[in-house]
């Protein structure tokens, strides 16, 4: 219950900072993506079922706020979640290069499938200025708040894994 509670505080405190915060610190109307840092991150740390679970909520949040069509969020950030799971057992927390590599990743997937559903549905083909403008500025963006959000949510997943094992030895 500690963990979800935690992870829900988060997924919150996240979505109010890129919402806020970095809304006023944005650079020519870019701002990074701190929910697929989050969804990410917590993928490849926890595994495949609980990053889906985390991009659900992620999603969810995003589509209920945003004004989108509610779904294509969730179904987006819950494959986002699930994928970056398989690398659970290449995960070693000393490493960034992986994670960094991951969110990259999965920044470019994201914004390359929002472009698809949200825009060349509706006939905007400009992919060259969409990629050049909006998905390498925020990638860049993104990948340097990664740096510190990263170990932030290393450090709490670990502090909670901590805490789950000394639980679990009480009660084993």
């Amino acid at each position: 219950m500690r963990r979800k509670v935690t992870v829900f505080i988060i997924i919150v405190v996240c979505y109010l900072l890129q919402t806020t915060l970095f809304q006023a610190l944005s650079f020519a109307s870019i701002t990074p993506n701190l929910m697929i840092i989050v969804v990410s991150a917590f993928g490849f740390m926890r595994g495949k079922t609980e990053g889906l679970y985390i991009g659900f909520v992620v999603g969810i949040i995003l589509d209920i706020f945003s004004g989108n069509t509610l779904g294509i969020n969730a179904l987006l950030y819950m494959y986002i979640g699930y994928f970056n799971g398989y690398f659970r057992k290449m995960f070693y927390p000393e490493d960034i290069k992986l994670p960094m590599l991951l969110i990259a990743g999965s920044d470019i997937s994201c914004n390359l499938l929002i472009y698809f559903f949200f825009f060349l549905f509706r006939n905007r083909f400009d992919f060259h200025y969409y990629f050049l403008n909006i998905i390498l500025p925020e990638l860049v963006y993104t990948m340097l708040i990664t740096i510190f959000l990263y170990v932030v949510i290393l450090k709490i997943n670990q502090h909670l894994e901590v805490i789950e094992k000394r639980s679990a030895s009480k009660f084993g």
